[in-house]
């Protein structure tokens, strides 16, 4: 379905930016300097930059806090708990008003001066979603870069969703893909895939990958590992389908075993070859629990679904208002008069605990009187 609105709409957010954070302070602010610059170059003061606090153990929400009060452009919203990075993302996406939704992570990895080429390509292009094609990826190890690459060709060949290769959750798109995304209902998310699935018009838009500004990596080996598998269960049906065929194959092969000790049997009496026996049945007892062990991995993200637990809770949402008059972050020469036509007419919102589509509609009822 296509709906074409031409008509303006005064003071509508044109972008919205969600960016989770989990123990971020050492370079926040100098992403906020960057990120923010690269937006009023884009749009002025029509946009909102979302940092979502998952459960940060030194001062990152401190400091978001202060930058909510210095730039009225930033949205400060403080999850419950550690939710992990896909949900933390997904909360984000839960608050966004803007048409247009930037997805990107704060530790610089991903130049925040590329908002600018991403849009003008969505714009030539007229596509949905514009998503970062890593073409290097500085200052990461050897071993991270194979095991990527490897993991995403991986991907690319087990699942029927065409995912594209060498990305990551940064992307440029439309609301209509933000909000589809935030509808999904799962549990254990691949944000990168879902947004694949949801398919429209999706373009590739190839840059360089910086090292980290500053702090560590919050995806070791172990987190690592686990993302990977979420991904391969979520978006295929092979592992079950690898664990069928491995026991055809064994079945195929015990039966033959069987006919030739069965012969064995008759011809001499004796039936020769414990060691191996012993063998083969170690090696059928080590198939069967891999084979248990792949169908309970998507057992239990059936458990876990089927509670219909909230994806994720809330705890604080800091909004600033946008009232007449000029504030420190504000271009020079901006009208200041462009801020009484905003969404917003409080001078600041706090809102606990509020998550799912249903409790959004009402928090943003409440926030637009």
């Amino acid at each position: 379905m296509e709906i074409q609105d031409g008509m303006p709409h005064p003071g509508r957010m044109f972008l919205s930016i969600v960016v989770p954070c989990c123990n971020e302070q050492e370079g926040l602010r100098e992403f906020h300097r960057q990120m923010t610059a690269a937006a009023r170059a884009l749009c002025g003061q029509r946009f909102e930059l979302i940092l979502v606090d998952d459960g940060s153990t030194d001062n990152t929400w401190k400091l978001i806090n202060e930058l909510s009060a210095e730039d009225r452009n930033v949205v400060a919203v403080r999850l419950a708990r550690n939710h992990g990075h896909q949900l933390a993302l997904t909360a984000g996406l839960s608050t966004v008003r803007g048409d247009l939704v930037l997805v990107i992570d704060a530790d610089l990895q991903d130049p925040p001066e590329l908002l600018g080429p991403m849009h003008d390509l969505m714009v030539r292009e007229e596509a949905d979603v514009v998503y970062g094609m890593r073409r290097s990826r500085a200052g990461e190890s050897r071993f991270k870069r194979r095991s990527a690459q490897a993991f995403y060709r991986l991907l690319a060949h087990i699942t029927r969703v065409n995912i594209p290769v060498d990305t990551g959750d940064f992307r440029l798109m439309s609301r209509r893909i933000s909000d589809q995304v935030v509808q999904m209902p799962e549990h254990d998310r691949f944000i990168r895939g879902m947004v694949a699935w949801l398919g429209y018009k999706q373009v590739a838009y190839e840059y360089d990958r910086n090292p980290r500004f500053a702090g560590t990596t919050k995806y070791p080996l172990t987190k690592m590992i686990g993302f990977a598998a979420d991904a391969l269960i979520s978006f295929s049906m092979v592992p079950l389908r690898i664990a069928t065929y491995t026991g055809a194959l064994l079945t195929t092969v015990l039966t033959f075993v069987g006919i030739a000790a069965v012969i064995g049997w008759i011809l001499s009496g004796t039936v020769p070859g414990w060691t191996s026996l012993t063998l083969l049945v170690v090696m059928i007892s080590s198939v069967q629990l891999l084979v248990l062990g792949l169908i309970g991995e998507y057992v239990g993200r059936i458990y876990i679904q089927s509670k219909h637990r909230p994806l994720f809770l809330i705890s604080h949402i800091h909004r600033r208002a946008r009232l007449p008059g000029s504030y420190p972050h504000d271009p020079a020469g901006s009208d200041p008069a462009d801020s009484r036509d905003d969404i917003e007419k409080v001078q600041f919102k706090t809102l606990l605990a509020h998550s799912g589509p249903d409790k959004r509609s009402q928090v943003f009822d409440e926030i637009s009187r």
